[in-house]
Parts: C-alpha cells; structure tokens; sequence
C-alpha cells in the first residue's frame, strides 16, 4: 500500500472541491436564472422570462456532471491510498480543468485576468479552478509527496492500468 496523501492534498481533494463542486450544481440546476446571470449578464433571460427549454436541459445536465465530477473525488479517492489511482484520477481532472477554462474563451480573455472585475461565478469559474489546477500539477509533479512521489509521478501519463 501507498504512504498516505498528504493533508492539503486531502482536505482539497476530498472535501472543498466536492463541497464547492455541489455548490455549482445546486445553482446550475435549482437557481438556473442567477446561474447565467453570473455566467453572463447581458444574454441571460430576464429574472421574469422563463429560461429557454434547450438551456435548462444543459444546465441540469451541467449540474449532473459536477455531481458526478464530486462523487468520483469522494468516492474514488477515498476507496485508495494508491497514488497510481490518485494520479490517473488527478490528471483526468487538469484535463477537465482546461477544458472548463477554454469554455470561459467567448466571454473575452480579460476573464482570465481581470480578478478585481470578477463577480461570484467568475471567483469560481476562473480562480477556483486555477486554484484546483495548480493544486491538481503539484500533485502531478509530486511536491510534497518526498520522494516515492518523485519517482513514480509518470505512471500517470505511461501506465494507466
């Protein structure tokens, strides 16, 4: 069996991000009105308007896919100290990571930088998961994890068994 994971890879992993991760689904699904107005205030129907069918099928299907983005860190993580596990599990989630940020391109790239401009959606569209990314390659890369993370850090890109 692996060393532990060390704490703040943990407390992150295991309990923020899925705490933060149902947060969004929740507002993706019961509270889609703010949900886009946060997202993007100028094409959002108005708070009067019904949100458009198509719309609101993406969104609960959004909040589908964080439900299952925080059960696969609950769970997953949780059932092993195999750091194998944790680093094909991390990976997939940096992926993802880049993905939701390449999302964000049409709302300009100011969004990426402008932090003083940012509302709530923005803290957690942009710097959450910068803060989960950067989190996510310090794993990767093995910081803090001595040395048997050093050395096997790319079994996660080679062996994906």
């Amino acid at each position: 069996m692996s060393a532990p994971i060390p704490a703040p890879y943990r407390v992150f992993l295991l309990y923020v991000e899925p705490a933060s991760t149902l947060l969004g689904a929740f507002f993706a699904h019961c509270r889609q009105h703010q949900y886009l107005a946060l997202t993007h205030a100028r094409s959002a129907p108005a708070n009067d308007s019904p949100v458009p069918v198509g719309t609101a099928v993406a969104l609960s299907q959004l909040a589908n896919l964080y439900v299952l983005f925080a059960l696969n860190e609950v769970l997953v993580l949780r059932s092993t100290r195999d750091r194998r596990v944790w680093r094909a599990l991390v990976w997939g989630l940096l992926l993802a990571d880049l993905g939701h940020l390449y999302g964000l391109v049409p709302l300009g790239l100011d969004v990426f930088w402008k932090f003083w401009a940012w509302n709530a959606m923005d803290w957690g569209n942009v710097g959450f998961v910068y803060w989960g990314a950067a989190t996510r390659m310090c794993f990767l890369y093995g910081i803090g994890l001595g040395h048997a993370g050093d050395r096997s850090r790319d079994d996660a890109v080679t062996k994906f068994q």
